[in-house]
């Protein structure tokens, strides 16, 4: 347990240096966001989720991935962080091919998408535990949904929507490695994992 905390203190506390650490430099950090299609900035896959527009923008993601990320903690340290590889790779790489050209910066991406992975988990790993949980967030953060639309130009809908889409992805790929798609009588003998 106290691991698990240990990780996510330290997630969040890197976002809040990196923050500050931005704001003292004068926002030129943000240079490492993502510039869709520009060749030499793809390694900004991985730069961008550490970076926020102002403390708005930082702590609201934060109250999420709190949340979120401890809840995915749940099945351990390994499986979070495979998880938000994944979350992070493949959104990244949708946001660098696909996005509008804007520098895309923030952890929304990263967030809609272990908010999607644990509700995915609620059908592809069906232990009660999922199941309770996917029920429980899709209530709480139901209204994360809409975030996945274009409603304001300075909101990255594209990472949302395609963060959602990596945490269904990643969901499936971690569900299968593990062999427990399809499989309640495998997801319960490992409940507590």
């Amino acid at each position: 347990m106290m691991q698990r905390l240990t990780v996510l203190t330290a997630i969040c506390a890197t976002m809040i240096v990196v923050h500050i650490v931005n704001l003292v430099l004068g926002g030129a950090l943000l240079s490492f966001g993502i510039d869709p299609r520009n060749v030499g900035s793809a390694y900004t896959i991985f730069t961008a989720p550490w970076l926020h527009a102002d403390f708005g923008h930082l702590f609201s993601n934060l109250a999420s991935f709190v949340v979120l990320a401890a809840i995915c903690l749940l099945n351990g340290i390994r499986y979070f962080l495979k998880a938000s590889f994944l979350i992070i790779s493949i959104t990244g790489a949708l946001v660098w091919s696909l996005a509008r050209d804007n520098i895309h910066v923030g952890a929304s991406g990263w967030i809609f998408g272990l908010w999607a992975l644990v509700i995915t988990l609620a059908f592809v790993d069906r232990s009660w535990r999922n199941i309770a949980i996917g029920i429980a967030v899709a209530f709480f953060y139901g209204g994360m949904v809409l975030g996945v639309l274009p409603t304001d130009s300075y909101i990255s809908f594209e990472s949302h929507l395609f963060g959602a889409i990596a945490g269904v992805g990643a969901a499936v790929i971690l569900s299968r490695k593990r062999g427990r798609i399809g499989s309640p009588e495998t997801a319960q003998l490992t409940f507590w994992s």
